[in-house]
């Protein structure tokens, strides 16, 4: 069943004038992603107990229902606003300014209208149950497609028009003629332009961009930890934590250094004796004097030809350097 598309062209009002077709992309966007999840709602509630009835049988009917009502009351929504404004003197019973707020309202006075016996009962209303079979619903209404995207966003943008009283979410310019809003539009900070980062699919309005552009996980980024490498925001974290040799680590050998991974080889070969004293200390805890352990160690280096206790990045690493080595000397008629 197909829902009505709310019309890009200009639209005429208040006479004869034009009026601005543009409104805030990534907030009808939002406002779209509201209407899945509130449809999920009603269709739950209203088949709650009834074996014979399953969400997705009445979610059609369910659908066209809910459109035609939340249009209904934004349509009238600025001009019952100004009524109750004026005739109401408490100001916690005023209607909200905020388009999402608002039409979360409509959307739940149309859902309490629908629910059967178990769901006026407010126990299933806050059940984790409920928000569990919600969600659930959501995901299968998303593999279907039963509802795309683009259509809820036709929708949205006729809701967000309507009701977005102080017009922060759309343009409110009006021109007598199609050549004047021509020539506005073009320069309109309401229109829609594609994000520039490639792999990002986003329609942003122009004055959203730069907010867009500083969140877009597109973006090519220089390393956050000053490396060299250049990579998309979205894999920023994970680069940092597992692969950038800039990230920051504690000596494995326990003296208390910090450094950037990619000194790592550097640091082993400055502290070789201090890295060794303490791996002597714990394995000959009571064989050496503290002087004796430092003669050993020198001693050790010694023997090492290739230079493999340098090149050991870890305790467990140097420790088998370190006994193979002592095996030699012991062999070998060393002290």
């Amino acid at each position: 069943m197909e829902l009505p598309v709310a019309d890009p062209g200009p639209v005429r009002a208040e006479g004869l004038l034009l009026q601005c077709p543009y409104c805030d992309s990534e907030a009808m966007h939002k406002l779209a992603q509201l209407l899945l999840p509130g449809l999920a709602a009603v269709c739950i509630d209203c088949t709650t107990g009834d074996l014979f009835r399953k969400p997705s049988v009445v979610a059609v009917d369910m659908r066209k229902e809910m459109v035609d009502y939340v249009t209904q009351r934004s349509e009238t929504f600025i001009s019952d606003s100004l009524i109750e404004s004026e005739a109401s003197q408490d100001e916690e019973k005023e209607m909200p300014e905020d388009p999402f707020e608002v039409v979360s309202i409509f959307m739940d006075d149309f859902s309490s209208t629908k629910r059967n016996i178990i769901g006026h009962v407010s126990g299933w209303l806050m059940s984790d149950s409920r928000e569990d079979k919600i969600d659930d619903f959501v995901q299968e209404m998303e593999m279907t497609r039963f509802w795309p995207l683009e259509r809820r966003e036709a929708i949205a943008e006729v809701l967000l028009k309507n009701v977005d009283l102080k017009t922060k979410y759309h343009c409110p310019e009006k021109y007598e003629n199609e050549e004047r809003l021509a020539d506005h539009k073009a320069q309109c900070s309401f229109r829609p332009v594609t994000c520039p980062n490639d792999g990002c699919r986003a329609k942003v309005s122009v004055r959203c961009m730069t907010d867009h552009d500083s969140a877009c996980l597109f973006k090519i980024l220089t390393c956050e930890q000053s490396c060299e490498k250049r990579l998309m925001r979205r894999d920023m974290d994970r680069h940092c934590v597992t692969v950038c040799p800039m990230r920051p680590m504690k000596c494995p050998f326990g003296c208390d250094s910090s450094f950037p991974e990619r000194n790592l080889e550097q640091h082993c070969s400055e502290f070789l004796q201090a890295h060794l004293h303490k791996l002597l200390k714990a394995i000959h805890k009571k064989g050496f004097t503290d002087e004796g352990l430092k003669d050993h160690a020198l001693l050790l280096e010694k023997h090492d030809n290739d230079g493999k206790l340098a090149k050991s990045r870890d305790v467990r690493s140097l420790t088998n350097v370190v006994k193979n080595l002592e095996a030699k000397m012991k062999n070998g008629g060393s002290s």
